[in-house]
């Protein structure tokens, strides 16, 4: 499958009936501000762009929302359990991102796309979710182009920072994905 824009890569996960699956669980939960985000769409690209048959397995599944008023990180936990009940399979984690920026020593986050935009790298800067419709949306702060292109830069956020260097060794993408580049 040939991925050229937004369009294209809403087709590539409405025909993905697992990732349609979770975000159907996803948005079960009717979280304020809720997105999928991260590896759940970036690994289905790369994989798809390298002609893979089988999935790359995730260490998580980033289950996003903005909730102001209710930052107890127990609560998210509680989130991730109701979700564990509906499939245990999938390795949820449900972060509410009005707690995060004190987690990142940074500034508050202002909504679900905010936090999103602080995230180290554009192509992981990217969320989605069903609307009430049931049609996919997608938020892409810095466009999907980098991630299409499967290149890794960092967001403006972290132009200037080591963590960006750091978790590009850490993470060792390249060795999953050989058609990368930085």
């Amino acid at each position: 499958m040939k991925l050229l824009n937004e369009q294209d890569l809403v087709e590539l996960i409405v025909q993905d009936e697992w990732m349609m699956k979770v975000l159907e669980h996803a948005q079960s939960l009717s979280l304020p501000d809720w997105w999928i985000c991260a590896g759940f769409v970036r690994s289905k690209v790369w994989d798809t762009l390298h002609g893979f048959e089988e999935r790359t397995k995730l260490p998580d599944v980033d289950v996003i929302y903005f909730e102001s008023n209710l930052l107890d990180e127990e609560i998210e936990k509680q989130y991730e359990n109701e979700l564990n009940r509906r499939d245990a399979t999938i390795p949820w984690s449900v972060k509410n991102q009005a707690r995060m920026h004190k987690v990142n020593q940074v500034a508050s986050y202002q909504s679900s796309t905010d936090g999103i935009s602080k995230f180290p790298e554009t192509a992981t800067a990217i969320g989605i979710k069903l609307d009430e419709k049931g049609d996919l949306r997608v938020i892409a702060p810095y466009g999907v182009e980098d991630l299409i292109a499967m290149k890794i830069c960092p967001t403006p956020y972290f132009k200037e920072s080591q963590i960006f260097q750091d978790r590009l060794l850490k993470k060792k993408w390249s060795t999953i994905w050989p058609k990368l580049t930085e």
